[in-house]
């Protein structure tokens, strides 16, 4: 029990030391859209349901839900990737603000943002409409948008760690958003990252990134593999090949035949002669289409093959052969059609094959789940191996952390997230905290940040006027919490603010500006601090992490010092473009000002 428990805060110390990592994602960003309706009939004009809409949500999808998963596990998201000036492009917008991910989209009027549209009925989907496809290409100034958004983005997030190089995903789905221009971008700019982590459905397209990290599909892993040449090689004097049809399609199962050699003949293992005993028919190697089930193979008609989801397999090449053995027997070669240092094949909901320089695979398991439940659970599996990756954790940490991830999203119908707090959760850490009201005295702040401490929880701090709250203050707070376990907002009393602000502010009272604050689900205590520094209430609090709004570096943060002589990290959240009180209070006296000089109101209200 000792073990287990050691174990686990072995994990959890892995998932607490990639907090605010910095992460730019890049690649193809798409809306999920699921429509929930009820059916009880069939229509009259053919022998269909008729479906009544009961609701309906939209979340991030592709490179936008990796870049979510990211940031919901406690990294800084930043996601650069085309998107379209449509309603779907904005509901992208909406989704990755409210999950704190760093927007730096570029706005493509005219090239159609990706969706995907499920309709289900009693939690089973019975239809997907797909819009968006590679022909949907960026034109030259898209491209060139594009690589300027990279750069500068690739610039923030450096800027942000201190001159760290930043982590790179590469989410490449075949729709036309990291053209040939873009890719070859990427590889010649390889040194600017630190960690690299691709995902994409051709990784022949990729050669030359040498990425920390690829997580292909078993399908795309075949695909790859066939593409290569099919190298053959001896399995107890049985040759096992590659066959792959061609043109495949962009987003779909690939076909693995793994049987005899070239020309459909079994080798005898004496002679290496056509083996005498088998007839023509069993000479031209596997036969039988693929079962729909998933699971392990099963034996087909002729009793000579077994066969399975997208693989044929020869029962004189290995009984009882499946999916993660084969995955297994050529990570080798993955790697080095790939250049990566890490391939991970996950095979749905059979987990995943994990292998590295050491040569030793790595096998993982899952719970199965409808495949409602398991939509975009690769992104989740794709964050948490990047995020690990990146703060050094030992292959077998990562690929345990990775697995944990995605299996814990597949509770329920929808696009899956995997948050911080679910992961730390699900590893039983850390113990629960007692309760505590939002608003609270330095003398109960005390005793809060003692007990989340002793629970091993990371506290966020920052402190601000907050005098008309607006959306901006939202999105930084929402980006704040996201970066530890407790926030801790400190807000200047009425006397502070007009001290700092000019007589005629606070324009609202501390009261109501606490109120306010408390009512957001993203703060967790909200203390009132009578001087014009924080430093006081730093130095009780001690916090992991001390957030500031502004676009300027953490060095120009006053505080910084102060913070980091107490061991803890210093951040500087952007704030959304346009929006601050100052604006919103001079825009409220213009608009007095203008309703004042307006005769024809005064003649309305006499």
């Amino acid at each position: 029990m000792a073990g287990a428990a050691a174990e686990q805060r072995r994990l959890a110390t892995v998932v607490e030391s990639w907090l605010g990592r910095p992460v730019l994602i890049v690649g193809d960003a798409m809306l999920d859209e699921w429509r929930f309706a009820d059916s009880d009939r069939l229509c009259r004009e053919a022998p269909a349901p008729v479906l009544t809409l009961r609701r309906r949500i939209s979340a991030a999808g592709g490179a936008a839900n990796t870049a979510v998963n990211v940031a919901a596990l406690g990294g800084r998201a930043v996601l650069v990737a085309p998107v379209g000036a449509d309603v779907a492009g904005d509901e992208v917008h909406d989704c990755l603000d409210r999950a704190g991910v760093w927007d730096r989209t570029v706005n493509l009027p005219g090239r159609p943002t990706p969706v995907k549209r499920r309709m289900l009925a009693g939690n089973q989907i019975l239809l997907r409409e797909d819009s968006g496809d590679p022909d949907d290409a960026l034109d030259p100034d898209g491209v060139t948008r594009l690589l300027t958004a990279l750069s500068c983005a690739t610039e923030e997030l450096r800027a942000a760690a201190g001159g760290d190089p930043p982590t790179l995903v590469v989410c490449d789905y075949g729709l036309g958003a990291l053209p040939a221009p873009v890719r070859a971008w990427l590889v010649e700019q390889r040194e600017r990252y630190a960690t690299v982590a691709l995902d994409a459905h051709d990784l022949a397209d990729w050669r030359g990134l040498a990425p920390t990290v690829v997580t292909p599909s078993f399908a795309e892993a075949t695909r790859l593999l066939a593409r290569a040449g099919g190298a053959t090689r001896p399995s107890n004097g049985t040759e096992l090949h590659l066959e792959h049809p061609d043109g495949d399609p962009a987003d779909g199962p690939s076909e693995l035949s793994v049987g005899t050699a070239p020309g459909g003949v079994h080798a005898d293992a004496g002679t290496g002669e056509p083996a005498p005993h088998l007839s023509r028919a069993d000479r031209l190697g596997p036969v039988g289409e693929p079962t729909p089930g998933e699971g392990r193979v099963a034996l087909t008609g002729d009793g000579l093959s077994v066969t399975g989801t997208g693989v044929t397999v020869n029962t004189e090449a290995g009984e009882g052969v499946d999916r993660a053995v084969l995955a297994e027997s050529r990570l080798a070669e993955l790697r080095a059609h790939t250049g990566a240092d890490v391939v991970a094949v996950t095979l749905d909901t059979e987990g995943a094959v994990v292998g590295g320089a050491d040569g030793e695979p790595r096998r993982s398991h899952s719970t199965p789940v409808p495949a409602s439940h398991a939509v975009g659970a690769g992104d989740a599996y794709l964050a948490a191996m990047t995020l690990a990756l990146a703060a050094d954790a030992p292959l077998p940490t990562a690929a345990q952390l990775a697995q944990l991830a995605a299996t814990i999203t597949v509770s329920d119908t929808g696009t899956c997230v995997c948050r911080r707090e679910d992961l730390l959760t699900a590893l039983d850490l850390p113990p629960q905290v007692a309760s505590h009201p939002v608003l609270v005295d330095t003398a109960e702040l005390d005793a809060i940040v003692a007990e989340y401490r002793d629970a091993g929880r990371s506290v966020v701090f920052t402190n601000g006027c907050f005098d008309v709250l607006h959306r901006g203050h939202v999105r930084y707070l929402e980006q704040a919490r996201a970066l530890g376990d407790l926030l801790i907002v400190a807000v200047n009393s009425d006397g502070s603010v007009r001290r700092l602000k000019g007589p005629d502010r606070p324009v609202n009272p501390v009261e109501d500006r606490g109120a306010l604050l408390a009512a957001l689900s993203c703060v967790d205590h909200v203390v009132v601090f009578e001087e014009d520094s924080p430093a006081a209430l730093i130095e009780a609090v001690r916090p992991d992490v001390y957030v500031k709004g502004g676009d300027y570096p953490p060095e120009l943060v006053p505080e910084a010092p102060l913070v980091r002589r107490l061991g803890g990290q210093v951040r500087t959240l952007g704030y959304v473009p346009d929006r601050s009180t100052s604006a919103i209070i001079e825009r409220i006296r213009s608009h007095s000002q203008d309703r004042e000089s307006d005769p024809s109101v005064h003649t309305r209200t006499s």
